[in-house]
């Protein structure tokens, strides 16, 4: 039985604005962007004592812990690991992947489940050879999750087709990843590896906000453009309380294959830079190399494909990173 999803198709109508009409558009815009600085100005120069200013601030928090949601666990999952960007087109989803097959390779006997929670670009199908599938409903009303690699695997590309779109406004994917975080059965997972989507809006506050979170891994490229988003990321994850176990340094250099020069196209070291100014630790660099993409675009990820080449070691390398960091956070190691 293929489960019901909500799809809502909208038609938008091209609008030619006059300067009249893009002020009235943008006036809302630009009265939220400075919202929080003039609040934070007029709180200074009322002259109010500190006392009474922290005694507001405390009430600010109370009010707002009270429309927050409550953190409820993923039934049967232990931990949850978030693997995210802040911006698209770095190599977060080839990252998602290699580093849910690598965990799974170093602790064989755990159970490592992988969600793509990129409602509007799905990569988790084609990437674990899923590409077509559907998913299907058990007796209880709940999804059952697609398998491969001895990874179950969760993404809205098994609930439409292939190449149909997802054009929903915030509320409608806000309600898919609630769907997607709380009618799967995944039965008992010691790691769920996330995938998430680009940003820092709707969706990652949906899932940082509703269920506990072990840790973030960030993923960016030495491009000073990509650090600057995956800053932001960092912060919001700072600001929702969810830990940051470490960046990955992704196409960090390629390597010519017929004679072996090293060039980085991508720019040198930035990781190290962030780390240096955030003290978010690098968890590791994964080149930029031809087998990375070929065998994720064929379904065949590079720890599955070639476990014992370089590129896979470098997933491995970072997965360890990724498990030590969360023993150290239990206090076994």
């Amino acid at each position: 039985m293929a489960p019901k999803f909500p799809f809502v198709w909208l038609n938008y109508t091209a609008s030619v604005f006059n300067q009249h009409n893009r002020k009235r558009c943008f006036l809302p815009l630009l009265k939220m962007c400075n919202f929080a600085t003039s609040k934070h100005a007029s709180a200074e120069n009322s002259g109010l004592g500190s006392s009474k200013k922290d005694h507001l601030s405390e009430h600010q928090r109370q009010i707002m812990a009270k429309s927050l949601p409550k953190q409820k666990p993923i039934e049967g999952v232990k931990q949850v690991i978030l693997v995210a960007s802040g911006k698209g087109g770095v190599g977060k989803s080839t990252t998602a992947v290699n580093l849910a097959l690598a965990m799974l390779a170093i602790q064989m006997d755990c159970k490592v489940g992988l969600l793509d929670a990129d409602i509007y670009g799905p990569s988790i199908p084609m990437m674990m050879n899923l590409d077509g599938e559907r998913a299907r409903m058990n007796d209880a009303k709940k999804i059952l999750p697609l398998q491969n690699y001895g990874i179950p695997c969760m993404s809205m590309g098994f609930l439409i087709e292939k190449n149909a779109p997802v054009v929903w406004r915030g509320l409608m994917v806000t309600s898919a990843i609630q769907q997607l975080l709380r009618d799967v059965a995944w039965g008992e997972l010691d790691y769920l590896v996330v995938d998430m989507p680009p940003g820092t809006g709707d969706a990652q506050l949906t899932i940082c906000q509703n269920i506990p979170v072990a840790g973030a891994v960030m993923v960016t490229t030495p491009q000073d453009i990509a650090l600057l988003d995956v800053r932001k990321g960092a912060e919001m994850f700072l600001k929702v309380k969810v830990p940051i176990l470490g960046v990955v340094q992704n196409m960090s250099v390629f390597e010519c294959p017929n004679c072996g020069h090293q060039t980085h196209i991508f720019g040198e070291d930035g990781a190290k830079r962030l780390s240096k100014e955030t003290d978010i630790e690098v968890l590791g660099d994964v080149p930029l190399h031809l087998s990375i993409r070929e065998t994720s675009d064929s379904g065949h990820p590079i720890c599955i494909s070639a476990p014992r080449s370089q590129q896979a070691n470098a997933y491995r390398h970072i997965a360890q990173g990724v498990l030590n960091k969360l023993l150290m956070k239990q206090g076994v190691v």
